[in-house]
C-alpha cells in the first residue's frame, strides 16, 4: 500500500510521532512531503512533535521546511482530517491542554483508537514506561550523549547518500541493532506497553518514544510503534479495510497486519 492521494481510497487513520520539529535532527522536508500526500480521516500526533527542549535551549532550527510541516498539518485539517495530539516528553508542557477541543483538533493524554474490525488500541507516546525500562545514572547519561553523536553521523551519511542518488538509510538504527543492550531495552519497553494494554482489557498499543518502528502481534496483542522522523522516517497507517501497515517516507509499505474482518469484493455482472 502507498500513501493515499487524491482519487485513491482514504486511510482510516495515520499515526506519527517523534518528529522533534525544531531539532537539527528532524527530517522536516521529508515529513512535509509525506503529509502533503496524505488522504486520511484521522491523524494521530503521538508525541514529541515539537521539540520544546531544543526550543527552550535556543538551539532550534526553524526554516522553510519546518513551516511546510505546519502548513501541511493545517492543510489536512482544512480538508477534513481530524487531528488528535497526544503529547510526549519533549512536548510535555502541551499536556496542560489535555481535554481541549479545537476545530478539527483535540489534545489528549492518551486515547483509544477502534480499528475497522472492532479491536481497540491504546494510543500513547510511551514515556510512561520509562520507570520500568530505564536504569538511570551515568550509563544512561552516556547513552544519551552517544545517541546524539550517532544522529550527527547519520545526517552526514545520508547527505552523502543523497549526493550519490541513494535513498535514505538509517545508520543510527543499524548501529542500535548491533547492540545487545539496546535490543534488551526495546524488548522491556514492548513488554511494558503490552502489559499495560492487557490490564486495560484492550487489544494492543500504538506508541512511539523509542525511535524504533515496529508492527507485530505478541501473545495475541498488537504492538505498533510508528517510529520517528529523526531515524526511521516512518508512520503507522490503517487502511479503509482495517489493515495496519508500517509506512516509510515516500509511502513505501514495509510490514502489514491484516484485519480480522474479511474484505467484501463486488463481483462483476455477467454479460
Amino acid at each position: 500500500m502507498t500513501v493515499a492521494r487524491d482519487g485513491e481510497a482514504m486511510l482510516r487513520a495515520v499515526f506519527i510521532s517523534d518528529v522533534h520539529l525544531g531539532s537539527r535532527h528532524c527530517h522536516a522536508e521529508e515529513l512535509a512531503t509525506f503529509l502533503g500526500a496524505l488522504n486520511c480521516r484521522r491523524l494521530y500526533l503521538v508525541g514529541d512533535i515539537v521539540d520544546l527542549w531544543w526550543l527552550s535551549q535556543r538551539r532550534a532550527v526553524w526554516g522553510a521546511a519546518q513551516h511546510r510541516v505546519v502548513e501541511a498539518l493545517h492543510g489536512l485539517a482544512k480538508r477534513g482530517t481530524e487531528l488528535i495530539y497526544v503529547p510526549g516528553n519533549h512536548d510535555r508542557p502541551i499536556r496542560r491542554f489535555c481535554g481541549l477541543m479545537l476545530p478539527r483538533m483535540s489534545v489528549r493524554r492518551r486515547v483509544i483508537h477502534t480499528l475497522f474490525d472492532g479491536r481497540r488500541l491504546l494510543v500513547t507516546h510511551g514515556d510512561d514506561y520509562d520507570a520500568q525500562t530505564q536504569f538511570g545514572g551515568f550509563q544512561e547519561a552516556f547513552g544519551d550523549w552517544l545517541y546524539y553523536v550517532i544522529l550527527h553521523s547519520n545526517r552526514l551519511t545520508n547527505a552523502l547518500r543523497r549526493r550519490l542518488g541513494l535513498r535514505y538509510w538509517s545508520l543510527a538504527d543499524f548501529l542500535k541493532r548491533q547492540s545487545a543492550a539496546a535490543e534488551r531495552y526495546i524488548e522491556r519497553f514492548v513488554r511494558a506497553g503490552l502489559d499495560d494494554v492487557r490490564r486495560r482489557g484492550l487489544d494492543g498499543i500504538v506508541c512511539g518514544h523509542i525511535h524504533r518502528a515496529d508492527l507485530r502481534t505478541v501473545d495475541g496483542l498488537i504492538y505498533a510503534n510508528d517510529g520517528d522522523w529523526v531515524e526511521s522516517l516512518s508512520a503507522v497507517a490503517e487502511d479503509a479495510e482495517g489493515n495496519l501497515c508500517l509506512l516509510e517516507a515516500g509511502g513505501r509499505e514495509s510490514v502489514r497486519l491484516h484485519s480480522r474482518r474479511p474484505s467484501l469484493h463486488v463481483l462483476p455482472r455477467a454479460a
